[in-house]
């Protein structure tokens, strides 16, 4: 279901979940972005997180290597839990806009193919615009 239909004079570039791009605006988690404030557009990459997960692993093998009884235990389920933390941390992608005005971070997700999509459809409208 969309959230936005484009006006008759308006090209729709991309139309997904909460988010549309069409050469006049740019609509997301119902904040919406005058196309013709907008002089560029990049994506971002934040790293995953993986320090909580790291120090997890190394407390509880720490315990497990040098205590012994309930406490080994302990050592092998924060190792574990270190681990599984590790496993799921995801890194962080965002479409970020420049205007006059300055930078702003306008949508971020796990998803990096969505990221780059509407990143994507943000240049095409940008050079749609002219």
């Amino acid at each position: 279901m969309s959230i936005y239909m484009p006006q008759p004079n308006e090209t729709e570039f991309f139309n997904s979940e909460n988010t549309v791009v069409t050469n006049a605006r740019f609509i997301v988690d119902g904040q919406t972005y005058a196309m013709n404030g907008v002089t560029s557009v990049k994506q971002g990459i934040k790293p995953a997180d993986k320090k909580t997960g790291i120090w997890l692993v190394v407390i509880g093998i720490i315990l497990f290597l040098a205590a012994s009884g309930g406490a080994k235990l302990i050592g092998l389920v924060l190792l574990g839990v270190g681990a599984w933390l590790i496993y799921k941390a995801k890194p962080i992608a965002s479409v970020i806009l420049q205007s006059s005005s300055g930078e702003v971070q306008a949508l971020s997700s796990e998803n990096l193919s969505f990221i780059s999509n509407v990143v994507s459809a943000l240049n095409q409208a940008i050079i749609h615009r002219g």
